[in-house]
């Protein structure tokens, strides 16, 4: 089966009409089955706000949560996390999720590490940690930093981990170099789930870290041929996995939804688990 979503729903106009304003849950949820957030990642979110979340949406809508910036070892600086601090963090974490769970509404928790989480020891054994305090929750991981991809061999070496870790590999559609991003590998390591997310192929806005980066790096539209070549790998992928998931990440020009949109189209995709679409008839 094969699903395709955006990140967050307020910031995609192409969605509803008259395009002025912010685009509800239910409204996208009448056009996508899945959706990832990354409001997680900046505070986990209290059981009253999934709650509002759930009612906005039709039995076997998905999300796609960030893992919570201290999970993720987001917070190198003056005062790092502590240990403790950081158990606390997963706990909370799976306690404000379990509504989800219960629900059988958790895609997979997204663990996107920064780019200065390297291959190393210390951080070889995270990953172990991570699956330790995850239980048997489903856990995706991405990867920043191109150390994790220095040769064929070793990304061989780090997919059967992540397989041994029964942790999913994001296949990512970025511009990469041998120091910044990193490849597409397209390996399956979880047999429930292949997920997919595309940045976007914006050379300079990625690369170049400057000022603006945060608002350039995914300012990018797929043109017709790169979406006819995403469909044939997201084809591919529905055949090793019993679930793929695709995430239009490449929305700084509000291009997420349209591109998602037409790869709808392309694959033939029809999800029966829709919120209705209101009309508007004034």
């Amino acid at each position: 089966m094969i699903t395709i979503g955006l990140t967050t729903w307020t910031e995609h106009p192409a969605l509803i009409s008259p395009e002025d304003r912010p685009v509800t849950l239910s409204e996208y949820a009448g056009n996508f089955p899945v959706v990832e957030l990354d409001t997680p990642f900046y505070g986990i979110p209290r059981q009253t706000t999934i709650a509002k979340w759930q009612a906005a949406v039709p039995d076997g809508f998905q999300y796609i949560l960030k893992a919570n910036q201290v999970m993720t070892q987001h917070d190198r600086g003056a005062a790092p996390t502590s240990q403790a601090e950081r158990i606390t963090a997963f706990d909370v974490f799976k306690a404000a999720i379990q509504p989800l769970v219960d629900h059988q509404q958790l895609q997979t928790v997204l663990f996107q590490f920064p780019p200065y989480f390297n291959r190393t020891t210390a951080n070889i054994q995270y990953l172990r940690e991570v699956r330790i305090q995850m239980e048997d929750l489903p856990v995706a991981v991405e990867f920043r930093s191109p150390s994790w991809f220095d040769d064929p061999g070793m990304t061989a070496d780090v997919m059967t981990y992540l397989t041994s870790l029964k942790m999913t590999n994001v296949i990512t559609d970025e511009p990469h170099n041998l120091n910044d991003g990193i490849p597409m590998v397209t390996t399956v390591t979880t047999p429930d789930l292949a997920m997919l997310r595309l940045h976007g192929r914006n050379v300079e806005g990625w690369l170049n870290h400057g000022s603006n980066w945060q608002k350039t790096r995914t300012l990018y539209r797929y043109s017709e041929d790169e979406l006819q070549g995403l469909a044939k790998q997201v084809k591919a992928l529905d055949q090793t996995a019993k679930q793929v998931v695709v995430i239009f990440n490449n929305n700084a020009g509000r291009d997420a939804a349209p591109n998602a949109q037409r790869l709808q189209e392309i694959l033939g995709l029809h999800w029966q688990n829709l919120a209705p679409q209101q009309l508007d008839l004034f």
